[in-house]
């Protein structure tokens, strides 16, 4: 497998399970089978289609590929149609948007470094890349924006763009390292939440 292959494939997993992600918190909020799959799609594509505005690639790989629009739509009706086997939400929500956060991070920051563009840059771009989708999710659902409280989120994206970029610079951009880096932006992701760190707050 080339790492074009590898990096579409990864792409693919994490609009699978940011849709997946998506469509249970429309599920949550009693959405209509209409509904699940656009906020499904949004969560999956939202980002995406920010980093390719970004850099330049137009029209967003969300319209130009079909293969991701239908990944976002298909994983949304399976869940809308399994979730009476699930019986817990939360939990299956905070993990698909986990593991949405840690692959999009790395193929965001990494088409974002193949584009050319800088190394702050593209830690930036690979930070928007995975917590777009996770914003309009919310915002769609009426909640407020995971990003945008105390909970270790964007800079657990963004922290894991910076070593994405230093290990691309280093000549180590396989697969596997990708992959292992996805993992562990996911499990800071996760032992944050089960920690209960946060960033600081203003006082009041």
């Amino acid at each position: 497998m080339t790492t074009g292959d590898g990096l579409l494939v990864a792409d693919l997993i994490g609009v699978a399970v940011f849709a997946a992600s998506g469509a249970s918190a429309g599920i949550a909020k009693r959405l209509d089978l209409f509904g699940v799959a656009f906020v499904g799609f949004i969560a999956a594509l939202g980002g995406g289609i920010v980093r390719d505005l970004v850099i330049g690639a137009v029209p967003p790989l969300a319209f130009a590929d079909w293969r991701y629009a239908v990944t976002a739509v298909v994983a949304s009706l399976a869940v809308f149609w399994l979730h009476p086997q699930l019986t817990r939400w939360r939990r299956p929500v905070l993990l698909l948007d986990a593991s949405g956060l840690g692959l999009f991070t790395v193929t965001g920051t990494l088409k974002a470094l193949d584009a050319g563009v800088p190394a702050v840059g593209a830690c930036l771009i690979g930070m928007l890349t995975a917590i777009g989708g996770g914003l309009a999710r919310d915002l769609l659902t009426g909640e407020i924006p995971v990003v945008l409280q105390r909970d270790i989120y964007a800079v657990a994206a963004l922290c894991g763009a910076i070593i994405v970029t230093i290990l691309q610079g280093a000549g180590f951009s396989d697969p596997l390292t990708m992959a292992a880096s996805a993992l562990l932006i996911t499990g800071v992701r996760l032992i944050a939440l089960y920690r209960r760190w946060s960033a600081p707050v203003a006082a009041p």
